[in-house]
């Protein structure tokens, strides 16, 4: 299920043009140091986004992993999808409120501020720290991203579902900050209504995998638990030498 993330990330970067693409195009550096210091630095941000997001999937696959741990095996994968479902009912413009009453608010004006020092610096070290900051902003597609990535095998596998995720978006975002050029408008409204159905799918594969329906690579049925099956051995006989 890795592979949902990064198809994910392709299709919700239609999305981050239209919500981040303002940043990409302003970025500092555009007409200093040489067509290779230029490109050097907007591959520079964007790897500053997909380091980010690898550290939330780390976050969320401790959580998940906690989760597990916990007996919530079977259940976290359909709970994943679930949330998704739940993420793509709400409007995004709630993500503003959830942050207030999470007390984040704070948090975000600090981010903001650093964003704003950096945009002054056209450094290479700016550039990857404007990215590490942008990634850290309210943003519906990274939370239906993180959705996903709590049910993924481990810590590792989050964050790699997360980079994933990140990778895809990669290359719009790349070239829209390297080109100057916004997708048509049309088109990117057409792709960006499409998200909630991509994410309306991914969300169905998540919860027919923890159905556990016995589908082969889709829904595989879960074993039991290494200590119930020992459990129900019978106890060996021991012989005695008489």
């Amino acid at each position: 299920m890795l592979w949902t993330g990064f198809l994910f990330g392709l299709l919700s970067s239609f999305h981050c043009v239209g919500m981040c693409g303002a940043i990409a195009l302003a970025l500092p550096g555009q007409s200093t140091g040489g067509r290779r210091h230029f490109v050097w630095g907007r591959l520079l941000y964007n790897l500053g986004r997909v380091t980010t997001y690898t550290f939330l999937g780390v976050a969320a696959g401790a959580l998940g992993q906690s989760l597990r741990l916990a007996g919530w095996q079977q259940g976290l994968s359909i709970a994943s999808g679930l949330l998704i479902l739940l993420l793509v009912a709400v409007p995004e413009r709630y993500t503003s409120r959830v942050t207030a009453v999470l007390g984040l608010s704070r948090v975000l004006a600090a981010v903001k501020n650093r964003l704003a020092y950096y945009f002054q610096q056209p450094t290479a070290r700016a550039l990857y720290t404007t990215g590490l900051l942008n990634g850290l902003l309210p943003c519906g597609m990274v939370y239906l991203a993180l959705a996903g990535a709590l049910s993924a095998p481990g810590v590792g596998g989050s964050a790699a579902y997360m980079a994933l995720f990140g990778l895809g978006t990669l290359p719009l975002m790349l070239a829209l900050s390297l080109t100057g050029q916004l997708v048509p408008l049309l088109w990117r409204r057409r792709l960006t209504r499409a998200v909630p159905y991509m994410a309306t799918v991914l969300a169905v594969l998540f919860i027919v995998r923890g159905l556990g329906l016995g589908i082969p690579y889709m829904s595989p049925r879960l074993s039991p638990p290494a200590a119930a099956q020992s459990g129900l051995e019978q106890p060996r006989s021991v012989h005695y030498c008489h």
